[in-house]
């Protein structure tokens, strides 16, 4: 019979498991440098925001807002939502850079990340690359594999994070400052770590997996485990 700290937890735990809407404390992120035109520039091939659809997308974004919340929110809104997640999908197209991924309209979470620091750096708000190990498939058996995701810097307000993936049944990520309101719940003791790190470039290890795989089924299980 449980007691009434026991029942506590397992009431946490429950609704840590099927919330569709979770709010998480802000971690002590790790910013990479303290230079924050490290996390303005371009990284051929991946970050460039100089290409057509990129562009396209930067100058509407601009024209329907005017501070760099209301744009930062905006691109979040394109990222998370006019991009389909190809695992959601099961498609076998992989997508690496921003102007791909607009232009086949679907990339998965490393993808999404992509495209969204390209374009809020695009236009001048610094941004960045954070990961988190996850069970790859619900359950420890099933191994691990990272998530991408980003941190944002605006003016008084400092850095946060944001996890454009993509909305779906059990998965409610939204555009908070305030609060996170990420995709996952970090679930340590099954092994999932939410890594501090806010990196200035993606990870070499991520941009090997999805160049050197042959579709999206097999960059499934070749996403790297850790950062």
């Amino acid at each position: 019979m449980m007691n009434q700290f026991q029942s506590e937890i397992v009431m946490i735990l429950q609704n840590c498991l099927f919330s569709t809407s979770i709010n998480f404390p802000f971690m002590q992120l790790h910013i990479q440098s303290d230079n924050l035109n490290d996390y303005l520039q371009e990284i051929p091939p991946v970050i460039v925001f100089s290409t057509p659809l990129v562009q396209q997308q930067i100058e509407k974004i601009k024209m329907q807002a005017s501070t760099d919340e209301e744009r930062a929110k905006a691109a979040f809104e394109v990222a998370r939502d006019k991009i389909t997640h190809s695992f959601d999908i099961q498609s076998k197209i992989i997508t690496v850079s921003a102007e791909d991924t607009l232009q086949k309209g679907e990339g998965i979470c490393f993808a999404k990340s992509h495209l969204l620091a390209t374009l809020l750096r695009g236009m001048g708000i610094p941004a960045g690359f954070c990961y988190q190990r996850v069970l790859r498939k619900g359950t420890i058996d099933s191994g691990y594999a990272l998530h991408g995701l980003n941190a944002v810097y605006l003016k008084d307000k400092g850095w946060f994070r944001l996890d454009p993936r993509g909305n779906k049944p059990g998965i409610d990520s939204q555009f908070s400052i305030e609060t996170e309101k990420l995709a996952y719940p970090i679930r340590t003791a099954l092994g999932e770590i939410d890594y501090p790190e806010v990196y200035a470039k993606p990870l070499d290890s991520v941009i090997k997996s999805m160049q050197e795989s042959t579709d999206c089924s097999a960059l499934f299980y070749n996403r790297p485990e850790m950062v």
